[in-house]
């Protein structure tokens, strides 16, 4: 059994000023382990990344595509990685939906 609800934190700046390194994010992962989570536009989640799939990603949903979500950065200029290198992701790469930041270093 996976807990519906988890803690990340985040580690780059690619979503500056929205969320900063060291800021920490309680996330909705869905009561199903195999059922896809229902994601909106502009919501920020948490992903895997398609080009390294150990690695995760907080990143916001800018648009869902036929090829699925297109995430983009909020600060791209931060050397972002994002759809715009790997394209849209499909609905199973969406790990979470960000429900909260609760702390913030500095």
């Amino acid at each position: 059994m996976q807990w519906p609800i988890w803690r990340v934190a985040v580690a780059e700046r690619s979503m500056e000023p929205a969320l900063r390194p060291g800021d920490w994010l309680l996330v909705w992962r869905g009561l199903r382990a195999n059922r896809p989570l229902r994601v909106r536009p502009g919501q920020i989640v948490i992903a895997s990344n398609p080009q390294l799939p150990g690695m995760l990603l907080v990143k916001r949903a800018a648009r869902q595509e036929s090829g699925g979500w297109f995430l983009s950065s909020d600060n791209p200029g931060a050397g972002a990685v994002d759809s715009r290198q790997f394209g849209p992701v499909g609905p199973e790469a969406i790990k979470g939906t960000v429900l909260v930041r609760y702390y913030r270093t500095g």
